[in-house]
Parts: C-alpha cells; sequence; structure tokens
C-alpha cells in the first residue's frame, strides 16, 4: 500500500471514530451563571406600624410608610433577618403627616396633608395643595402631581391646581402617570379612567378592582381584582383576553412590572409571570415575613420589594454558576451540620433562628452521612481539593465508629452520642450503652442504612488515592458484608435477632408477592452490595451468595421485574405485604438508586450489567415526572444519552438556598393542575420547583405541597439534598466546570 494511502484511510478512520464517539457520548451541561434568587427579610413590630408602601430611591435607601409614619430598615442578611424600625434619620420630617410615599426621578417624595414635597432637589420641591385628606399621588411631567384624597382629584404645579375634578359614581384607589404622554391614569373600585389635557375620561367599566400597572412597555395597563387580574389594551382601548383566574392566588392586592416582569401581590403571597406563562410562587417565611401583600416596588440593584402586613421580603438575584452554588452548601454543612463527623440536622429552632436548635441525632445518621460522603469523594475526584478530602477523612471516621461503637461484630449502629441524655435523644427507646465508657449508641439499624454504607465505601475505595482511607473503606464493606453473609442474609442485632428491615434471606424476601416493591428492592440491593464487595476483596463468597440468590432464588428475576407492575398487594396477601404496598415508598427510590452504583459500576460481567442497565432504565422511565435531581444523575452512570440532564438541572438551580423548615402551602393554588389520586402519590400533573414546595430529602415525595407544622423550627443539611446529586454530575462528565 503506497504511504499516501495509508494515512488517508488512517484519516478517514480517526474522523469515523470521531463521529461514533460524538453521536455516542452523553450530553454536558456547561455551567454556566445562572439568577439564583434569594430573600433578606425585614420584621416589623406589628403592634407599633401598620405597614402601606415601600420605596427604595437611587442611594439605595429603602423607605416604608406606615400608618404611623416613615420607616426604616435596620440590619439583615441572609437567613438573619433584619428589622423595620421608625425612620428618625431627618427629624423635621416627624411633624409632618405623611400620607403617600413615591419615587419621582429616583428620589422619595411625600404626599402630606397639605403639601407634595421632598428632601431632594435641596428641598425646592414643596407643591401645596388642598384636599386635606389626600392619601395617594402620581408623579407627572416637569414636576407636575396628580393627588386624590379618594373622592376628589387635583393636579397641581408649583403649589397651583391645574385642574379638580372627582370620579363620578366611584373612589379612587390609585394613580398612574404615563411616561412621555402626558396622561394620567386613575383606577377606581369600578372604572378606569384617564385625565389628559386636563379632560377627565372613562375607558373601562368594571368591579372589584384593586390595584393597577403600566405594563408591556406602556402598551397595556395591567387590574388586579379580588379576583383574577384583567389586560386593558391602551392601543384599541378594550380588554384583552379574558380574566386570568388560573393562578397562585386571585386576590389581587398588589401589581408592577419590574425590569419587563410582571409582579402580583395577594393575600396569599407574591407571583411573578415568567415568559412560559406559568409562575414563580413566593410564599411563607422561605421569602416573605408574610403572606398579605400590601405593595410591590423595585427594589436596590434589581430586587423586588415586597411589602406584607408583617414586614418587607426584599428578593435579590444573583448570578452564580452551580459550582458557586455547590461552595455556598459546602460551607452551610460545615458550619452548621457536622456532629461527631455526621451530617446532621439542626433541629428545635426558634422560629427560624440559626443561633437557637441543635444538631440533632436521627435514625438515618448513617445514611445522610453517606450520602454527604459520597458527594464529598466524588467532589475530591474530580478537585483534588485537600478540604474534600479532610471532609472524607472526619466522615469515614464517623462511618467506622458506627461499627465498633456497639459490641455485635460487623453490625454498624444507626448512630452514636455522649452518654446522660438518652430521654432528650429522638426514639430513646432504640438506644443502648456502650462498652467505651460515656457514650451510647442506637440499634436496630435498617437496611438503607447498610446499602448507604456499602455505596460510600466502594465510591471511597475506587475513586479516593489515599491508601489509608481505600484501605478502610474496603474493610468496612468487608465487615458489614461479612456479618451479613455469617448470618444467612440478615443483620443481627444486639438481642440477637434479626433488625425490623435488615432481611435479604430468600424467605423473607420471596415472601413478599411478586408485585410488592420490597421483594424488587432487596433483591436489587443486596446483589448490589455482595458485587461491590467481591470487587474490591476478590472474595468467592460473596460472588458465590450473590449467584446463589439470582439463580436459585430467583433475585435476577425480581430485580428484571418492571416497575409498572409494582403496586398493591393482592387481597390474599399477609398483612405485612398489604402494608408494605399501600402506597409508593419513595425511600425505596432513594434505596434503589443509591444501590445501582455498586449494581451497574460493580457488575460481574457484561451479560449482566446490560441487564442492570435495562432495570435501572425501566425505573427511571417511573420516576421521570418528579424530575428529581439526584435520580437523573444516578441514570447517567450507565452510559445513557437520555437521562433528563436538563431536568437535573432545573433541580440544581431551582432549590432554594434556604433549607429552613417554613411552613408552606400550593393546595389552594389556581394555576396547578390536581390529578385523581393513585399509588404513586403523585398529586399534580407537573412538579413544582423546588423552591416551592416544602425542603425534603431525596427519599419525600416530590409531589408533596404543604407543610404545616414546625414553622422555621429546623434547617436541613444540603450535603445529602443537594451537594450529592451535583459532585457526582460533575465527576460522570454531566455537568461541566464553570465556564467562562
Amino acid at each position: 500500500m503506497q504511504r499516501s494511502n495509508y494515512f488517508t484511510l488512517l484519516l478517514l478512520a480517526i474522523t469515523l471514530y470521531s463521529w461514533s464517539a460524538q453521536l455516542n457520548a452523553q450530553p454536558v451541561y456547561k455551567d454556566k451563571p445562572f439568577q439564583q434568587d434569594y430573600s433578606i427579610k425585614y420584621y416589623a413590630d406589628t403592634t407599633k406600624a401598620r405597614l402601606l408602601k415601600v420605596a427604595a430611591d437611587r442611594n439605595g435607601n429603602i423607605q416604608v410608610l406606615a400608618k404611623e409614619g416613615l420607616q426604616h430598615l435596620s440590619g439583615g442578611e441572609f437567613l438573619y433577618p433584619g428589622s423595620i424600625k421608625a425612620d428618625d434619620t431627618y427629624r423635621f420630617m416627624k411633624d409632618k403627616k405623611v400620607a403617600d410615599l413615591t419615587v419621582y426621578e429616583n428620589q422619595f417624595v411625600y404626599l402630606t396633608n397639605t403639601v407634595v414635597m421632598s428632601n431632594a432637589w435641596a428641598g425646592t420641591l414643596f407643591s401645596k395643595h388642598t384636599l386635606t385628606n389626600a392619601k395617594t399621588i402620581a408623579g407627572g411631567k416637569d414636576f407636575t402631581f396628580l393627588v386624590s384624597d379618594g373622592k376628589s382629584l387635583q393636579l397641581i404645579k408649583d403649589s397651583k391646581a391645574m385642574w379638580t375634578g372627582t370620579l363620578p359614581g366611584d373612589e379612587v384607589l390609585d394613580l398612574i402617570d404615563q411616561p412621555g404622554k402626558n396622561t394620567f391614569w386613575i383606577l377606581g373600585k369600578k372604572s378606569l379612567y384617564t385625565l389628559a389635557d386636563n379632560k377627565l375620561s372613562k375607558v373601562m367599566d368594571g368591579s372589584g378592582f384593586t390595584s393597577f400597572a403600566l405594563a408591556n412597555k406602556a402598551g397595556n395597563i395591567v387590574v388586579g381584582t379580588s379576583d383574577g387580574y384583567l389586560v386593558f389594551d391602551i392601543k384599541t382601548g378594550k380588554q384583552a383576553g379574558t380574566t386570568a383566574k388560573k393562578l397562585p392566588a386571585t386576590r389581587i392586592t398588589a401589581v408592577k412590572e419590574i425590569n419587563g416582569k410582571l409582579w402580583f401581590g395577594s393575600d396569599q403571597g407574591a407571583f411573578a409571570l415568567r415568559e412560559d406563562g406559568k409562575f414563580d410562587y413566593y410564599y411563607g417565611e422561605r421569602w416573605l415575613p408574610g403572606n398579605v401583600v400590601t405593595d410591590i416596588e423595585p427594589g436596590p440593584a434589581n430586587s423586588v420589594l415586597i411589602l406584607t402586613t408583617k414586614g418587607l421580603g426584599q428578593i435579590r438575584f444573583k448570578s452564580m454558576t452551580l459550582e458557586e452554588k455547590a461552595l455556598f452548601f459546602e460551607e452551610q454543612v460545615r458550619k452548621r451540620h457536622i456532629r461527631n463527623g455526621f451530617n446532621a440536622t439542626l433541629a428545635k429552632m426558634d422560629h427560624g433562628n440559626l443561633a437557637t436548635g441543635y444538631m440533632e441525632d436521627s435514625d438515618n445518621d448513617g445514611l445522610w452521612t453517606s450520602m454527604y460522603l459520597g458527594g464529598e469523594i466524588f467532589r475530591y475526584a474530580v478537585t483534588k481539593d485537600p478540604e474534600a478530602l479532610q471532609n472524607c477523612r472526619e466522615s469515614l471516621e464517623a462511618m467506622e465508629r458506627l461499627y465498633t461503637v456497639n459490641p455485635v461484630p460487623g453490625f454498624p449502629a444507626r448512630s452514636f452520642e455522649r452518654s446522660g441524655h438518652i430521654k432528650e435523644l429522638h426514639d430513646p427507646e432504640r438506644w443502648q450503652h456502650s462498652p467505651e465508657k460515656e457514650w451510647d449508641w442506637k440499634s436496630t439499624t435498617s437496611s438503607d442504612e447498610v446499602i448507604g454504607h456499602v455505596f460510600a465505601f466502594g465510591a471511597m475505595a475506587e475513586l479516593v488515592d489515599d491508601p489509608a482511607l481505600k484501605n478502610k473503606a474496603i474493610m468496612l464493606i468487608d465487615t458489614v458484608m461479612s456479618h451479613i453473609v455469617k448470618n444467612d442474609m440478615y443483620l443481627i442485632d444486639f438481642d440477637g435477632k434479626p433488625t425490623m428491615w435488615g432481611k435479604w434471606n430468600p424467605v423473607y424476601v420471596n415472601s413478599f408477592p411478586t408485585n410488592v416493591g420490597d421483594r424488587k428492592l432487596n433483591s436489587s440491593n443486596i446483589v448490589s452490595m455482595l458485587q461491590t464487595a467481591y470487587h474490591f476483596t476478590k472474595k468467592e463468597k460473596y460472588k458465590a451468595k450473590a449467584f446463589e440468590l439470582m439463580t436459585k432464588h430467583g433475585y435476577l428475576e425480581n430485580m428484571m421485574r418492571s416497575m409498572k407492575e409494582i403496586g398493591k398487594a393482592p387481597a390474599d396477601a399477609d398483612e405485612h405485604a398489604k402494608h408494605m404496598s399501600d402506597g409508593w415508598n419513595h425511600s425505596d427510590d432513594e434505596m434503589y438508586f443509591i444501590g445501582y452504583w455498586g449494581l451497574y459500576r460493580y457488575a460481574f460481567n457484561d451479560t449482566l450489567k446490560a441487564k442492570y442497565k435495562e432495570s435501572i432504565l425501566d425505573h427511571w422511565e417511573a420516576e421521570r415526572p418528579e424530575k428529581e435531581g439526584a435520580w437523573n444523575i444516578f441514570t447517567a452512570l450507565t452510559g445513557t444519552k437520555e437521562f433528563d440532564l436538563n431536568e437535573a438541572v432545573w433541580y440544581l438551580q431551582e432549590h432554594p438556598l434556604d433549607l429552613i423548615d417554613w411552613v408552606i402551602k400550593n393546595s389552594h393554588r389556581k394555576d396547578i393542575e390536581m390529578i385523581e389520586p393513585n399509588f404513586r402519590k403523585q398529586t399534580t400533573k407537573e412538579v413544582l420547583p423546588p423552591d416551592e414546595r416544602p425542603i425534603q430529602r431525596h427519599n419525600g415525595n416530590m409531589f408533596g405541597l404543604d407543610r404545616n407544622h414546625g414553622n422555621g423550627a429546623s434547617e436541613h443539611s444540603a450535603g445529602d439534598i443537594w451537594l450529592l446529586p451535583y459532585w457526582m454530575g460533575r465527576y460522570l462528565g454531566v455537568i461541566s466546570a464553570p465556564q467562562k
């Protein structure tokens, strides 16, 4: 063959290989900055101030008008609320009976019972009017102002009345100037008027009007009502379409267009209209001090000021990448959520006060810590950050001690804590005294702890290049799996009996009807764990036991059964099977997907690996409506090109920075489509964004709508909730490093 032909063929082969690789490659999210919203809250003493209006000037100052006088903000940071106090900074204002507050040419302007005035422009704005009960103001061209007392209207400039009149048969609610048109808009309770060239004209009749705003580049007037909102087209002079009622809340109290987006206040929070026609909903103290909104205005640095009867919520928007969000959450975990090395919840707080409460022990300390540890392992594998390695080291120490703090060989405790306060601990009946002086340990360890342990130990043994940590992880895998195999596939507690859920024996597993999820779940989990143990120890007992379970006892058949078949136990099943299948168990989903790491990654052979992939994708297909970030990322480990990457990123981006358990309500909303009760416990046709629903771990139902208790009583750790899916996505290469 001639040299030129050889190189031509070689180049062609390389090109074809490159094309093939691109066609088979998984999608990758390029981590570019997005807008992360969060709230800084300011609470008012409602016994001293009835809040009415809010405004911000060109200097970034924020003032609040209360019935009792002008107020301003004190303190306030994210997660550390400020307060609203009487504003005494300009003492001569205390004598003025301020009835309304507005912003004119980016300066504060005040309406009193006698004048329109400002402290800007060297105090030269001091225009008198004659409406002694004036309560509403709007500024027009060349320091012309329209004022109203609810009945009469007066247009003034330089203390001269340019026009006076009344709103026939109606009460004035609000006034707006239309820039560049020399036109004022006047909203009554049942009518909409214009005032142009000193001529008052009615343009629309209606009922139940509450508030209004210019929108769409001053092409529309948006009118809030007691039952939805309507849009008046200025060009046609008619209402555009029907009144919108498919809203988070229909009793509109405020409307404002801010940076091209329509914002609405209501008696049940605030919401903003998105480009896709849906709404971003801001309800509860994750966002607002109270839910009855009285005013919405633009704030400093593109923020949105939402005034409620109980205080002010300043919604801020910060440009950040997913990695920057991850680093924020890394700090959250290390500062407030590490208890004896465990990944813990901050509980018993006083209304969101992070300086109160304590880090709570949990039944699932081992599981939540395994998930956090997994995230830190992936972080270290990607970044080689020594901080991540130290986090791994400390969490592994806690995990290792679960096996040594109790007297049962190979048995992991649920948790451990210092002695002396058992009655104050969670589930005190499960606590036992440790052979180690001054320590107690928690018994009755469950299968979800064990699958979490083996997942994290396996990831560490594979991905962490520290020999001591790698060897310790392998030793712990061998320790727990030897215990299980030795005890006939049971987890044996201190009393010599199997724990309630630590059962992988065929007699137990196959006692469930084929359509009951525990039969499939336990089969999948134990095979995953045995494969992991064999992969790292090369002990034949693990491989032999796995194949015995899969072939002789039908565990492979159990695993391959489609999720479409999982449902309620038949009528002739025993009570335990019926109890275990009364609805979809989202904790089972968590156990499945954590186990899929060892099931797929450490498969005994390619034939089994292909079957496992089929089973994983079948499960993922059932989970797709939840848009669950972790399950989508876990699915990516199979190499499939379709794993809903966009939904995984949506989960990560939309997750709130505030992980406090505030009261959340969505079940009243008219903009969501409810569906009939079902086995999967899916409540709505489409899942809500994470920042609109209650904070929950991955074992929660993502279609849960409300949280009605413990307002601000605890803060979740981001360790298992957010950091695990993010760093796993980074390790698997489906989420990129930040893009310049």
